[in-house]
């Protein structure tokens, strides 16, 4: 059995990253979605190994020191996000191409573990002025909030350069092919 492959997107928040995710997934790529994990506490409905691994604040805090992570993030104190070093080695060892959606410190941190076997793919707004017009357009965020995120976006756009791959999101069906071309061409070489 051949070892699967890991797809890593990255983007400003507004980009239209989960969009071409999501577009991935619908045209049948065989991927599988790694689930993270967070020391915060399952909202609604959501359960332990569906939506997230649930992990307490002290456990997460283990993970971090014995290793288990492959990137990780405090986004508040105490409450971490991050991706499970055993989850994708498991689904790897079982020939599964993995998608992780991660910030791009954590996309440039798992590109350097995994190099040759791992896909870093930038889905980029065509402008800074288009990613505050979508966030706008979206009517969800103050203006606090979006401002937070165009700062937000701005610094991130300064790592694209490390990526594999730079997709440029001005016209969502042409970004989505183009996407879908490089990650096939991906998964199709040995």
């Amino acid at each position: 059995m051949t070892s699967g492959k890991l797809i890593l997107f990255s983007a400003p928040s507004g980009s239209g990253k989960s969009t071409i995710i999501n577009a991935l997934f619908a045209r049948g790529i065989d991927m599988h979605f790694s689930i993270s994990a967070t020391s915060r506490p399952p909202r609604g409905s959501e359960k332990n190994g569906v939506e997230y691994f649930f992990l307490s604040e002290a456990a997460f805090r283990q993970a971090i020191e014995e290793g288990d992570l492959l990137e990780y993030n405090e986004v508040y104190p105490g409450r971490f996000y991050g991706t499970l070093r055993s989850q994708v080695d498991t689904q790897l060892a079982a020939g599964h191409s993995v998608v992780l959606d991660l910030d791009v410190e954590g996309a440039i941190r798992v590109k350097q573990l995994f190099g040759d076997q791992c896909l870093a793919l930038f889905i980029q707004p065509p402008s800074i002025e288009e990613l505050r017009h979508r966030l706008e357009g979206r009517a969800t965020d103050s203006e606090e909030v979006i401002n937070d995120r165009i700062a937000r976006a701005e610094y991130e756009l300064s790592f694209a350069s490390q990526f594999d791959e730079v997709v440029i999101n001005d016209d969502l069906s042409q970004a989505e092919e183009r996407a879908y071309q490089i990650i096939t061409s991906f998964l199709e070489k040995n």
